[in-house]
């Protein structure tokens, strides 16, 4: 390849994949992936979710499905929005653990937040795989009734965080409990395990979300 067009391809080539990084380059588009692994929604249901404007939540929208990064689907007058495929998760999920690795603000941020998260030990997914298969724990699937029907871990029960306190005596006083939500930065499971302790039972939060188990190939289940 001659010089003059080798420069042009390398030119060209890394401006493409630095489209990707640009669409990626903002807050409110990375809590919209974030959202949209969870289920597919419409704009009015992530603006409300993001707490953004149904106009802002749109252009966000734009860029993303501008990149295929979205797909958008039409039912009647309404449009649903979704990821476009699991390795658009799995490319937010490796730029979130390069963050937590290199960035010391990730960490401080978590603990100025979530100062009491250090107590809450983790369950990793590896250990509640094989707890499931032991068949010694209730799992607690802690987000939105809808998002559970989409997809959940096989075995959990739904009850939604701020329904928990209503459905607590329901729950085995002799049995562990872990708390799931939608992924490791997700406060459901935190306030679940922190009201599931309060009432003295022996919870922990998992480390990670639906889609985290979702993308490592493990099954999930569908529906109610």
């Amino acid at each position: 390849m001659e010089v003059d067009r080798k420069r042009a391809f390398k030119d060209e080539i890394y401006e493409q994949f630095a489209r990707i990084g640009k669409a990626f380059s903002s807050g409110s588009r990375l809590e919209l992936i974030d959202l949209l692994a969870q289920q597919e929604r419409t704009v009015d249901e992530l603006a409300e979710e993001t707490e953004m404007s149904v106009a802002n939540t749109s252009r966000h929208l734009q860029v993303l499905k501008g990149e295929r990064l979205v797909r958008r689907r039409k039912d009647g007058t309404r449009a649903y929005y979704r990821l476009a495929g699991p390795e658009v998760y799995r490319a937010w999920k490796a730029m979130r653990s390069l963050a937590e690795t290199r960035l010391a603000e990730v960490e401080e941020t978590v603990k100025r937040y979530l100062s009491d998260r250090d107590e809450m030990e983790a369950l990793s997914q590896e250990e509640l795989e094989e707890r499931l298969e032991r068949d010694d724990v209730l799992v607690l699937d802690v987000r939105p009734e809808e998002e559970f029907e989409a997809g959940h871990i096989p075995g959990a029960r739904s009850i939604p965080v701020d329904r928990l306190e209503e459905h607590l005596d329901e729950l085995p006083e002799d049995r562990d409990i872990v708390a799931y939500c939608r992924g490791p930065y997700c406060v459901y499971s935190d306030d679940a395990v922190r009201k599931l302790r309060e009432k003295g039972r022996n919870a922990r939060r998992l480390s990670g979300g639906l889609p985290d188990w979702l993308v490592e190939g493990r099954s999930v289940e569908h529906g109610g």
